[in-house]
């Protein structure tokens, strides 16, 4: 947890956390491998509500139609090299792919929109989701 880094901070994601979506739907994930060792991954999962709820943050719902991209990290070696870029343009292709999937949405601080406007993504609000005194925009 400590050596990834998502695009805002450390990995909002514990190991166990990371190993339930894998498990549960590991076609909505993507990782990016250099020589055998991680540096980058993505971890989403399906969704079947129009917004983000608080139950949203551990659930997969095989039903649904959206893709809840929950964590963009890379490791902190791997920081400022576009590795994040590049592996959140291979997976918003690879969703395209996916025949279930008919919209992406995420959660990011309010400075972060900007990043991820770059991709398509639309700020449609504040989100329900808080965790502690963060408060997040939902984007799709």
């Amino acid at each position: 947890r400590e050596a990834f880094i998502s695009v805002s901070g450390t990995c909002p994601l514990y190991l166990d956390e990371i190993r339930h979506f894998l498990t549960l739907c590991p076609e909505l994930s993507l990782g990016w491998f250099e020589e055998g060792c991680l540096v980058a991954f993505i971890i989403g999962s399906l969704w079947d509500k129009e917004r983000l709820t608080q139950e949203s943050l551990t659930l997969h719902r095989p039903g649904g139609r959206t893709a809840h991209v929950h964590v963009l990290a890379v490791h902190r070696t791997f920081q400022q090299h576009g590795k994040g870029s590049v592996l959140l343009w291979r997976y918003l292709q690879h969703l395209g792919s996916q025949p279930a999937v008919r919209r992406a949405v995420l959660m990011c601080e309010d400075t972060l929109v900007p990043f991820y406007e770059k991709f398509g993504f639309q700020a449609v609000g504040p989100c329900a989701i808080t965790v502690g005194p963060l408060t997040f925009t939902e984007l799709q």
